[in-house]
């Protein structure tokens, strides 16, 4: 099996409703969000996939929906008075942990042809959630 692995960081707020420990409240995250293709044949170019191709999906995709956004849960009471303010907001069905936004963010990729293997999202130098296919 053949891998390539990309990686872009992005700057993100957000808070964890019910949440036990101080991540309860707003704060934020310099990330890192990376993607790994597999593939058991390369394409005409002897490539999983362009480093090229895969980086400026992968940096339009988040530029366009976690970079300098404030991420909440779509039953979160903040959301409303945030977006009434103009601050710009994503929305996700649950808690917006580093797990659902890997999750998420696997999908994504996947509906733009590329062939996702593991989408992992770091939080922080040292702590980070991963999807995969498998």
């Amino acid at each position: 099996m053949h891998m390539i692995t990309k990686s872009v960081s992005f700057c993100y707020g957000h808070r964890l409703l019910d949440h036990k420990g101080k991540c309860k409240n707003l704060h934020g995250h310099n990330g890192i969000a990376e993607v790994t293709l597999a593939s058991a044949a390369l394409n005409d170019q002897n490539m999983v996939a362009d480093f090229g191709d895969l980086g400026r999906s992968l940096n339009d995709w988040l530029d366009a929906n976690f970079d300098h956004k404030i991420i909440l849960c779509t039953r979160d009471p903040l959301l409303k008075a945030l977006k009434e303010q103009g601050q710009q907001c994503f929305e996700t069905g649950a808690n917006p942990t580093a797990e659902v936004m890997a999750e998420l963010l696997f999908a994504e990729m996947k509906k733009l042809g590329f062939p996702v293997h593991k989408v992992s999202v770091w939080e922080t130098g040292t702590s980070f959630a991963s999807f995969t296919d498998k």
